[in-house]
């Protein structure tokens, strides 16, 4: 049965390393360093020292119709921080044996997701933005886009 959201999500003081894989316990809050200005804030983040990966990749989700979902796939090495930069929406994350409902609408927090995590994304705010922030370049063969496979490579890791 899937969690309520997470109203006090983990916050990590130290980032999991690259070993870290397959398990909730390894996905977390991230509060990005936030310089506050009466012109306006700023928030960076430095590979290696914000996020546990050198960056890859940088994508973006945006225009999501509402009541659309995205995401619904697992990556076998891809470790992603996950910023919603404008609105808000959910991420829902699943190990195989257990759900957490994250709600993200600050633009100085992201949300690491290791590698052997189903993810899905849903209720878009109007006018949100999705960053993402990923360890890899594109690589199909990196997806698991079918539930029951990624469950069974997750209890099976040699089967890649």
């Amino acid at each position: 049965m899937l969690q309520p959201p997470v109203t006090d999500p983990p916050h990590f003081d130290v980032l999991p390393g690259a070993e870290a894989r397959g398990s909730l316990e390894h996905c977390g809050v991230v509060e990005l360093p936030r310089i506050q200005d009466r012109r306006g804030n700023l928030t960076f983040v430095e590979a290696g020292r914000h996020v546990p990966f050198d960056i890859q990749r940088v994508y973006y989700l945006y225009d999501v119709p509402g009541g659309a979902e995205r995401g619904g796939h697992g990556h076998f090495k891809l470790r992603q921080l996950i910023v919603a930069m404008s609105g808000s929406f959910d991420v829902v994350l699943d190990d195989g044996t257990r759900r957490a409902r994250y709600h993200l609408n600050r633009s100085y927090t992201g949300l690491y997701v290791c590698p052997m995590i189903w993810r899905e994304l849903d209720n878009f705010s109007s006018g949100s933005v999705c960053l993402v922030l990923a360890s890899e370049p594109y690589d199909e063969a990196d997806y698991l886009r079918d539930y029951e496979t990624f469950r069974h490579a997750g209890r099976h890791p040699d089967t890649r």
